[in-house]
């Protein structure tokens, strides 16, 4: 009797195991999905919009990659190309329009902290140049670089796009409201 009893406990496992058991092959069906859906936690960012080659709610096909994004202050405005299509980038378009503030950091960038952080999942970091608009995903904030030298690659540099204008004029954003909207 005392053998009975593992035996009989062994069996109920296996019995329940392969009752439990998928193929490792076979994708699962529409039951083995959950029926209620978890609302998204406070700091998980929206998604963003359909956008590069694929069609909006109204059919029509938006593009990313060439969009023109103005960034302009009371003294002076500056235009950003956007140069990939990535979660952060349709993140920040979505956005739009937003007012922020820039300021210098370390000689390097003129800066500005978003609202909140932007949801960059699957986007690539990159090796920022002069004349890169970037997202820096820790600390949530956009950058403009004008001295990229001894700056490399991080996983944590987003390109967002190009931007053609002299430290002059980037200057010109600093200390007032900078207003971001897609023109184009």
């Amino acid at each position: 009797m005392k053998n009975a009893v593992p035996a009989v406990g062994l069996l109920a496992l296996l019995a329940l195991t392969a009752c439990s058991a998928s193929e490792p092959d076979a994708a699962p069906s529409a039951s083995d999905q959950p029926t209620t859906s978890t609302p998204a936690s406070p700091s998980a960012a929206p998604s963003a919009p359909p956008r590069s080659g694929t069609s909006d709610t109204d059919g029509e096909t938006t593009k990313i990659v060439g969009t023109v994004v103005r960034f302009s202050s009371n003294a002076t405005s500056v235009d950003v190309t956007i140069g990939q299509d990535n979660p952060a980038v349709r993140d920040f378009l979505s956005m739009l329009p937003l007012t922020l503030t820039f300021e210098d950091l370390a000689g390097k960038e003129k800066i500005s902290y978003l609202s909140r952080k932007l949801n960059h999942s699957g986007s690539p970091g990159s090796d920022p140049e002069d004349g890169d608009l970037i997202y820096f995903t820790s600390w949530g904030n956009l950058g403009f670089y004008y001295n990229a030298a001894g700056i490399g690659y991080s996983d944590q540099t987003i390109h967002i796009g190009t931007y053609d204008a002299p430290l002059e004029q980037l200057q010109r954003l600093e200390g007032g409201d900078v207003t971001v909207e897609v023109i184009d």
